[in-house]
């Protein structure tokens, strides 16, 4: 595996914390570069993207309680908007977990609201490798 995949897979985990990451450019980069088939730079991003929010599942459901806290990661109203959000639309309301702004909170509202690993992992890949495709396909025809 190259290092290109390896740092793209991380930099990808790390945008789906809570901490700030931009893997879009990461992968545009990588496309540029040439060195990595894009279908495999596409799913080391995907999945590293997606398991970050498994990382923000996880926390939702043992660290609700600290929302209020001024050291917590995610501003109280930004969790409140996204629990109500996916209290509104349900597990389907992960679809935008690739969304800026809301989607972090999204994943972490899940684990707040117990939705079953099974089923936050296949909607939370489907979105991320999603918008993944599309930074690809677009990266690709800007080169072309």
């Amino acid at each position: 595996m190259s290092a290109g995949l390896l740092g793209l897979f991380g930099v990808s985990f790390l945008a789906a914390t809570l901490l700030p990451a931009q893997s879009e450019l990461g992968l545009s980069g990588l496309i540029a570069l040439g060195q990595d088939p894009v279908p495999l730079l596409v799913f080391a991003a995907s999945l590293g993207n997606t398991l970050g929010s498994v990382v923000n599942w996880w926390l939702g459901r043992g660290v609700a309680h600290f929302a209020n806290a001024r050291w917590f990661p995610v501003k109280a109203d930004n969790l409140k908007r996204a629990t109500k959000w996916y209290q509104r639309y349900g597990r389907w309301s992960l679809l935008l977990s690739w969304a800026p702004i809301v989607g972090d909170p999204l994943t972490l509202a899940a684990g707040v609201l117990r939705e079953p690993l099974w089923s936050f992992f296949i909607l939370v890949a489907i979105a991320k490798t999603a918008r993944y495709i599309i930074v690809a396909f677009l990266t690709v025809q800007a080169l072309s």
